[in-house]
């Protein structure tokens, strides 16, 4: 909570006051209505974030590439087991 207060004490020079219509213009803002004119603010200044990753729909394969088909192995089955062939050992 400090460090927000702070924030909004540092960016009181920065903003200009954007008051709704049923509230008075200020002169010495206050951190309640510097929070609440810090949104032009941040629309200057932008995102680090990066763009979101596109959903839905993936785009396709790219128009040009050629497809190599992907390398088909023989299937490869046990036979019996050694102890699979006797029917029982105890008996």
């Amino acid at each position: 909570m400090p460090l927000l207060t702070w924030q909004l004490w540092l960016a009181q020079d920065l903003v200009r006051d954007y008051h709704l219509p049923w509230q008075k213009p200020l002169t010495n803002l206050t951190p309640r209505r510097v929070a609440q004119s810090l949104f032009p603010l941040l629309v200057k200044i932008g995102t680090p974030a990066q763009a979101p990753k596109p959903r839905g729909k993936s785009p396709g394969w790219p128009t040009g590439q050629s497809r190599i088909r992907r390398i088909r192995y023989p299937v490869v089955k046990k036979g019996r087991g050694q102890f699979q062939n006797h029917r029982n050992l105890t008996s």
